[in-house]
Order: C-alpha cells, then sequence, then structure tokens
C-alpha cells in the first residue's frame, strides 16, 4: 500500500526542512525524507561547522595579537580534538532542535534513500524495506550538492593529503602548510581558519582573475591585499594542472610552469549537485549539467492533476546559500498552500563569507552595472575613518552603488569587521528600492560599525562627513 500525502519532500537540507516546517505551520501533511541527517550540507558539512572553526581560529589570533591592545597573554597552539568537540557540540545541539521542529509540527521524518518513480511517487529504501510514497499535492526534490572533483591526474581525494571541505569536518591534524584551491566561500574561509590556528603557510590558488570572483572588484582588492599583507600566498588567473603526492607531501603545478609544496591541498572549486541515480531524468526531469531546471517559482514542469512537482536549494542553478533555500522552501510551501507568492529576486539575497576581513554584498557588482550599461553612481567609505573599526584594528571599506542623480540603490558591498552582519542593513536598502537620501535621514548609533554604512550613503547624498 502506497503511504500518501499532501506534500512529499525529497531531501532534508534547509531547502528541505523549511519547506517542510512551513507546510506543516499551514496544516498540510507533509513526509521528508532524508538519506543521512536532517539539516544537509549546511547544518553538517558546511555553514555552521565552519563558522564554529572560524571562531576558534579568531579567539586564536586573538592570543597571537593581544598585545597589540595591551594585553599580555600567550599561543601555545590549537588543540585539534577539542576544537572539534566543540564543533560538534555546536552541530549536535542545532540537529536536536531541528529534529525536535519536525516532530513538534507533525513532519513524518523518513530515513532512507529516495528513487522517483514518477512525477509524483516515491519509492523510499529504509531499513525496514521499501516504502512507496504518493504526493496528493506536491512532490518537491532538494537532494542538495557535493563537494566538485579536480579533473586532473594525482588530484583524486583521499582524505588525507588530498581533501575536500567534507573531509576537513574532521580532520584531525592542523595543517602547517595547506594548499586551497579555490577562492570562493569555502576557499576563503578554510584559508582564515588555517592562518588563524598558526600554519607555517597557507597558499591559496584561484583560476579566475581575483579572489572572490563573485563579488565587486573593489571588495576583491581589498580581501586579497589583507590575505597577502597577513603573511598568505595568493595565486589568481593559475589554472592548476598537475598534482603529485609524496611522502606527507603535495605539490601542485599550475598552467605557467610554477609548482607549490605544501602538507595538504583542499580542493574548494564548488559544489555540484547531487541528482544521478535517483530516476529524475527517467520520471521526466529536465538537467542541465547536472542541475534541475525550473521556472522563477521552482517548478519542474512536470504537473499533474490536482499537483505540482518543485525544486529547490543546491540542486537548483540559482545561489546555493542555504538563507536562499529557506526562502525558496517558504516560496514552494505557500504555492502548495494556495497562497498567492511573489518570485525571488536573487539580486537581493545577501551573500556573505566568513573569512577575515569579512564580505557582505547584495545586488550588483560595478562589473555587472557596467556590462548591462547601466549609470551609476559610487562612494566607498574606508573603516580606517571609522573609530570603532580602528579600536578592533579593522580594514576594509563600505561601497554603495546607486542610479545616477540619486536613483535607488544598486549595491552595497562591505568588505571589513562584522560585514556578514552589516549586511542586513544593506538588503533592506537594496530590497526596498531605496535612493541615497532616504538612506541619508537615518540616524546611526556612535561610536559603531554599522555608522560606515551610513556614511557611504551620506556621501552619494552630497552629505559626506567624516570621508
Amino acid at each position: 500500500m502506497a503511504d500518501t500525502y499532501e506534500l512529499i519532500i525529497l531531501g532534508g537540507g534547509t531547502g528541505g526542512y523549511s519547506c517542510a516546517l512551513r507546510a506543516a505551520g499551514l496544516g498540510l501533511k507533509v513526509a521528508l525524507v532524508e538519506r543521512e541527517k536532517v539539516g544537509g550540507t549546511c547544518l553538517h558539512w558546511g555553514c555552521i561547522p565552519t563558522k564554529a572553526f572560524l571562531h576558534a581560529a579568531e579567539v586564536a589570533e586573538y592570543a597571537q595579537t593581544a598585545s597589540q591592545y595591551g594585553i599580555k597573554a600567550s599561543f601555545d597552539g590549537v588543540e585539534i580534538k577539542a576544537v572539534l568537540d566543540y564543533k560538534n557540540s555546536v552541530v549536535n545541539a542545532n540537529w536536536k532542535g531541528l529534529q525536535a521542529s519536525l516532530k513538534a509540527r507533525g513532519v513524518d521524518t523518513i530515513a532512507g534513500t529516495g528513487y522517483l518513480k514518477d512525477a509524483r511517487t516515491l519509492a523510499v529504501a529504509t531499513d525496514e524495506g521499501e516504502r512507496t510514497l504518493t504526493a496528493s499535492k506536491a512532490l518537491v526534490i532538494a537532494t542538495g550538492s557535493k563537494p566538485r572533483d579536480l579533473p586532473v591526474d594525482g588530484a583524486e581525494v583521499d582524505g588525507d593529503l588530498v581533501i575536500t571541505s567534507d573531509d576537513a569536518m574532521g580532520l584531525e591534524r592542523v595543517p602547517q602548510r595547506p594548499i586551497v584551491l579555490g577562492a570562493s566561500a569555502v576557499g576563503v574561509e578554510f584559508a582564515t581558519v588555517w592562518r588563524g590556528y598558526g600554519a607555517e603557510q597557507v597558499t591559496l590558488i584561484e583560476a579566475l582573475p581575483s579572489v572572490v570572483p563573485r563579488e565587486d572588484v573593489d571588495t576583491a582588492k581589498a580581501l586579497a591585499k589583507d590575505f597577502k599583507k597577513s603573511g598568505m600566498q595568493v595565486m589568481t588567473g593559475a589554472k592548476v594542472t598537475g598534482v603529485e603526492k609524496g611522502d606527507g607531501e603535495v605539490k601542485v603545478t599550475t598552467e605557467d610552469g610554477k609548482s607549490f609544496e605544501g602538507d595538504l591541498l583542499m580542493i574548494a572549486i564548488g559544489r555540484g549537485p547531487v541528482s544521478d541515480d535517483m530516476g529524475f531524468a527517467e520520471a521526466g526531469v529536465k538537467l542541465d549539467r547536472g542541475f534541475v531546471t525550473v521556472d522563477e517559482h521552482c517548478r519542474t514542469g512536470l504537473d499533474w492533476d490536482g499537483g505540482v512537482q518543485y525544486a529547490l536549494g543546491d540542486v537548483i542553478p540559482t545561489l546555493g546559500l542555504a538563507h536562499a533555500s529557506f526562502q525558496e522552501g517558504f516560496l514552494v510551501a505557500e504555492q502548495v498552500a494556495g497562497m498567492k507568492v511573489t518570485p525571488i529576486d536573487y539580486a537581493g539575497v545577501p551573500r556573505v563569507y566568513y573569512c577575515s576581513p569579512e564580505i557582505g554584498a547584495v545586488g550588483y557588482t560595478e562589473q555587472e552595472l557596467k556590462e548591462q550599461g547601466v549609470s551609476y553612481d559610487a562612494k566607498l567609505f574606508p573603516f580606517s575613518h571609522n573609530a570603532r573599526a580602528m579600536m578592533l584594528k579593522g580594514t576594509g571599506h563600505v561601497k554603495v552603488l546607486a542610479g545616477k542623480d540619486n536613483g535607488r540603490v544598486l549595491g552595497v558591498h562591505i568588505v571589513g569587521p562584522h560585514a556578514t552582519d552589516l549586511i542586513a542593513e544593506g538588503q533592506l536598502i537594496y530590497n526596498w528600492e531605496a535612493v541615497p537620501t532616504d538612506v541619508a535621514q537615518f540616524i546611526h548609533p556612535h561610536p559603531t560599525l554599522a555608522e560606515a554604512v551610513g556614511e557611504a550613503h551620506l556621501a552619494l547624498a552630497g552629505k559626506a562627513l567624516h570621508g
């Protein structure tokens, strides 16, 4: 006998579980199928554990630089087992809380591997045997992503000399000469972690012309400058062509003939969709490079009488950010419940990087505005002019882009202390389509880092204060 639910979700990561929680809150009967642990990549292998590592690295760095603040302290190294215990305690607390929330909302969480039999039917292999689940209103594909491999001889992941970010979650040693391949979020964050732990030499290699290549040109320049100043070796426009493993050593060669030696290579060149061997193509789901193709409402195009199929999260070609997945989960759940929804403006989703210095961005970059032929004004306010940032020895800036002559704000780009928190205001400014003179009227408390956001808008409004 088939188990029938109004909504079936394949995948219990951020997109899947947010969809389940919202749908259950709207009164729908929901089944959530997950083959590993609910919470997915973000909770167990990504956002949460890496930020725990980064906080530990920040504490270590403060210990190493305490004398700059007149404090006597010593740094005696990192006890990696204790750091792993700390990380696991944070992850497990969140995991238990999530399981409790799903149970409290009445979501039927099923542990097993799902296979799509048709647009509305899922076969689930569980420890007790196979179950067949049928959706009466909607079926959602939310199977997530996995680290991409580097298609170069010698670069095969072994979990020791060549690793991915997943392997790093349980790495029981602190590499002294790590080589990080890829300078997007995962790469710059782990480079920050190992530098903070006191690594002798951190090498960061990026094939594209700049670090954090998705971000504004001035953000990339500022981050690269800070990384290099800290002693990190940063190579951009460098394509890796060879990897050689030795006894506790790894050698990386780039297309221009340069070579770099270290005691670990992390491959952080992005994540690919998990969509193989689950019957997607056979059931009629359209795939592009492994991603499930959807419209602006996350619909796959496979509908049936009274029901619709959706896909969301890392398995679709959008931003690949946990908070974007949360919003996609809500978007789908509300549609299934019959509510009117507005498609997501992905430019209005904040992008955050927890490296040091941090990065927070929303809206368009200066490069994108130039490519689109948009006339704009730009102002950059440096944290060197902000008293609170001086106390923190913070570097970087707030950069604001707006349409010519007090047009709406088109982009807010922050690189510096606590940028990942400060960008929340930038998100409101962008999404409310505010103009600089609107923001210039807001009063920011003094002395705070948030003043830098206000100062950049004051400058665009022709009312510059400290800049």
